[in-house]
């Protein structure tokens, strides 16, 4: 059985940065791919960036791009998302995910970390 979970979330100001964390315990697949959504009150989970360690190939949403980066430690089993340049509207519970496509779903989700970015 995989599991997930974040840490890293917290209070920041705007144009400020911050680094999330997603330990992959189990038996978490090599060649998995792996991803970050985030998830606004009432709202579905959006997914803000992906990666396929297979292909190398890396994906972003328009409204993170060039400001998050997705990165993943396979010797120990860690995917961070580096956040820079926040802006109040990245506000969100951050959750990653693992295997399966990273974009319209996840076969292994983390419980979340929250971000609230203040002006």
């Amino acid at each position: 059985q995989v599991r997930l979970m974040e840490s890293g979330g917290g209070s920041v100001q705007a144009g400020g940065s911050l680094r999330l964390s997603c330990i992959v315990s189990g038996s978490p697949r090599a060649v998995a791919c792996m991803g970050w959504f985030r998830q606004y009150p009432g709202q579905e989970r959006q997914w803000i960036a992906r990666s396929y360690p297979d292909t190398g190939n890396t994906y972003y949403d328009d409204s993170v791009k060039g400001r998050f980066t997705i990165s993943r430690d396979n010797s120990n089993n860690m995917i961070y998302l580096n956040m820079s340049g926040l802006k109040p509207d990245d506000t969100a519970m951050y959750i990653c995910a693992f295997d399966g496509s990273c974009q319209y779903g996840a076969k292994y989700w983390g419980q979340g970390t929250q971000v609230t970015v203040s002006t």
